[in-house]
């Protein structure tokens, strides 16, 4: 897309109906596209963000079984909402959810808002997550950008640093008057499925006329990530299982609970894992303590699931057979 093509009426027509045809014919069969619920929506889009698709496919359905509307989220306790979300990361989501849920249920009579500029007021959503929300539930015509939407306007106009005002600028004259919400979805699912950060799929890109870089902008190298090797102790007894609170003034995962962790001690272990957060690979190695921390509590192997565990503590104590 050259610059002009965004002030070019037949032009934005054409590219409209070319990616909705694609998008009626490959788009991925997706719980959320099969509501018009603004809380499923909502849900949905929470946790989506900054994580991929096959992650969040299960734990959405596990969340809203549990909580199935906005009035049971907000009547929850913040640990059984963090405990539902334990596993998906960015804990942060969660709370806020938790704290908008509470605004809409008893601030405005379980009526979730209905414009962009409404859904903004509430904790946790910002311009991308509000957009998706009202075009999508609503029909707002609202442009989305996000990371997807982004690269491919980056890549048709040929700019990889495309300043946000002018991103959000083409995607507001992009986006299709008469079906916003096929067309904000169908923006991202292109950026999820073919135009993708590497090896982009050019070929089967249905707007790839428009595109001035066909993927040369694609990444090759790898991206750096870091390696750092993480012991804990898996103590059990009659009493359960012992387990720490991390503070509640935490950057990350606070309140969360988590096995203590130790140094190496020479005894064999009883489990390795990889587990991965955000740019960290972890080698994790797991032994058997019956003694307990100091600073540590025991839990009732009945209480786990209740629990708001971090993702990894969740993940050993499944091994084990005590989730």
């Amino acid at each position: 897309m050259s610059p002009s093509v965004a002030k070019n009426l037949h032009a934005r027509v054409t590219f409209r109906n070319r990616l909705l045809r694609w998008y009626d014919a490959h788009r991925r069969d997706l719980p959320w596209r099969n509501t018009s619920d603004p809380y499923r929506i909502w849900v949905s889009e929470i946790m989506l963000q900054q994580t991929k698709v096959g992650a969040v496919l299960d734990h959405y359905r596990r969340f809203l079984e549990r909580f199935p509307d906005v009035k049971a989220l907000a009547r929850a306790r913040e640990q059984s909402v963090l405990a539902a979300w334990s596993g998906l990361g960015y804990y942060r989501r969660a709370r806020n959810l938790h704290a908008a849920a509470r605004v809409v249920a008893f601030e405005r009579k379980g009526q979730v808002p209905t414009s962009a500029a409404e859904l903004r007021e509430l904790p946790g959503i910002g311009p991308y997550t509000a957009a998706a929300i009202a075009s999508i539930a609503f029909g707002e015509r609202a442009a989305v950008v996000d990371g997807n939407v982004e690269r491919v306007l980056q890549r048709v106009t040929g700019k990889p640093n495309l300043g946000k005002q002018e991103t959000w600028r083409l995607a507001d004259a992009l986006i299709s008057p008469k079906r916003p919400a096929d067309f904000n979805q169908a923006m991202m699912e292109l950026g999820a499925t073919v135009c993708l950060p590497r090896d982009p799929k050019c070929l089967m890109c249905p707007v790839i006329d428009f595109c001035t870089t066909r993927g040369a902008h694609a990444r090759t190298a790898k991206e750096v990530r870091k390696s750092k090797s993480i012991s804990y102790a898996l103590c059990r007894s009659n009493a359960g299982v012992c387990l720490l609170q991390r503070p509640k003034d935490a950057s990350r995962m606070a309140a969360m609970w988590e096995l203590p962790e130790v140094l190496p001690n020479g005894s064999d272990p009883a489990a390795h894992f990889r587990h991965s957060i955000l740019d960290t690979d972890f080698e994790v190695t797991v032994y058997l303590d019956g003694h307990g921390s100091d600073n540590g509590e025991w839990i009732a192997q009945s209480r786990l699931p209740k629990l708001a565990l971090t993702g990894l503590a969740r993940k050993i104590l499944r091994h084990f057979d005590l989730l």
